[in-house]
């Protein structure tokens, strides 16, 4: 999906979009959700599958970017360290962090039942934001069926604004959530795909910019006085690139924050997670040396600027999907087209 040609949103973008514009246009990877709203409960799971094999035995590459780390996500410290995800990546808010990382380890040990007996334990990575402006975070409404259930129906194709993960997220003023989009690139003579998912929780009421215009969310809002709340970005490719050069390309997620409106404030937890499909390792190898490809360092500007543009893209799509939701304690934020329709000239 991403933004449809008929948005009416005023935004050039120099990449080719994939076929689908989501981050499921990278062959194999595959995205799950489960949305849960009633009343003052808005909140949700997304899952990312990297592909549809088992993760623990053959794990993708990656690197992982904090751009700010006021955030609780676990599983980014040993990626970190080894440059791989050997797990879905899991979505949901703040408190129920503890949950989704219960499910995906039962989940994990199940599929792999050597897993803490003949071999090590999993690293299973849940990211989060903080979503209790618009749900009651303290009730702990994600369970682990709800969790397993965002895994099992993971697909090519998914729904993107108020859902899954981002049902209660809020962004710049208004109504945030899940945003996708994806970049087409012809590298030596192939193509390629760069993919972009996102959860937006992040920025303040009144910075919000698209396509180079300020828009003042201020006067729609229950909040947002400050750049807080957080954002989760999740970039795919099934382009060769080592571990070290996928920490490069997440960094790079910043660009996209700066071009919408963020500064990246002192409260909001910014992270960024890039992996590949294109190399993949084993868990067991009966060899030492493993063969890895890599991109020449001197022409990666390619992939980092198409990785921007589809983060850019991505978050705007998650404002521009998004439905007005009202929430816990009355709180209601409006979705990016009711904003315009009612306080702005089309843009």
């Amino acid at each position: 999906m991403g933004l449809p040609s008929d948005s009416g949103l005023d935004i050039q973008f120099k990449w080719k979009a994939g076929r689908r514009n989501l981050i499921t246009d990278v062959p194999g990877v595959k995205v799950g959700q489960v949305t849960i709203q009633k009343g003052e409960v808005n909140t949700g799971v997304t899952a990312i599958l990297p592909h549809g094999g088992n993760l623990f035995q053959e794990k993708v590459m990656a690197g992982v970017s904090v751009i700010n780390g006021f955030g609780k996500s676990t599983g980014l410290v040993q990626v970190e360290e080894l440059g791989t995800i050997e797990s879905p990546i899991i979505l949901t808010n703040t408190l129920s962090t503890g949950t989704a990382l219960t499910a995906m380890v039962k989940y994990m040990m199940e599929q792999n039942p050597d897993i803490g007996i003949d071999t090590g334990t999993v690293n299973c990575i849940v990211t989060e934001c903080n979503d209790g402006r618009l749900n009651d975070i303290r009730g702990l409404h994600v369970r682990e069926d709800d969790v397993l259930q965002a895994v099992s129906s993971a697909t090519e194709t998914f729904d993107e604004g108020a859902v899954g993960g981002g049902t209660g997220m809020v962004c710049l003023g208004l109504k945030g959530g899940i945003g996708s989009s994806s970049r087409s690139l012809q590298i030596d003579g192939t193509d390629y795909t760069v993919g972009a998912l996102i959860m937006s929780n992040f920025g303040e009421a009144g910075n919000l910019v698209i396509g180079g215009r300020h828009i003042d969310t201020r006067k729609c809002t229950a909040g947002c006085k400050r750049d807080t709340g957080s954002i989760i970005i999740v970039l795919a490719t099934d382009i060769p690139l080592n571990e070290r050069q996928l920490k490069r390309v997440a960094k790079r997620s910043m660009i996209a924050l700066g071009r919408v409106g963020s500064y990246c404030g002192n409260g909001s937890g910014d992270i960024a997670i890039a992996f590949t499909t294109a190399n993949n390792l084993p868990h067991y190898s009966k060899q030492n040396i493993l063969n890895v490809r890599m991109f020449y360092d001197e022409n990666i500007d390619w992939v980092f600027e198409a990785a921007a543009e589809a983060v850019e893209e991505a978050i705007v799509s998650s404002l521009y999907h998004a439905r007005t939701t009202t929430g816990v304690r009355g709180n209601t934020y409006m979705g990016l087209r009711e904003f315009l329709e009612q306080y702005e000239a089309p843009l």
